[in-house]
């Protein structure tokens, strides 16, 4: 299943059907998780709730990539534009540390 997404509420109902194309409940999905299934639903219903974290394990859980490209070349500027706005003296928070990863705060 390839899916492109240029805006929040597009998400939800992605995330539906891969929990349904694995055979998932929000039930079993959310026990998997750690969450419940009113966070669950909450998070199909409203995807621009969910941070970058809850998206990555969701995608983890349900057997999903995340990969990111550039739009056709109109959108290439736009990014270009995006981009120059950055400060080249920008720091980065750190990361989780070395070898080991965060969990995402439900």
């Amino acid at each position: 299943m390839k899916q492109v997404l240029s805006i929040p509420s597009q998400l939800g109902p992605v995330l539906k059907a891969a929990r349904k194309q694995a055979r998932l409940s929000q039930e079993d999905l959310a026990r998997r998780l750690g969450i419940s299934q009113s966070r669950m639903s909450h998070m199909e219903l409203n995807p621009d709730s969910i941070n970058l974290g809850q998206l990555l394990a969701l995608f983890g859980a349900l057997g999903l990539e995340l990969t990111v490209a550039l739009r056709p070349r109109t959108a290439h500027a736009e990014a270009n534009q995006v981009l120059g706005a950055f400060s080249q003296d920008a720091t980065v928070a750190p990361g989780p540390p070395q070898g080991g990863h965060s969990k995402p705060e439900w």
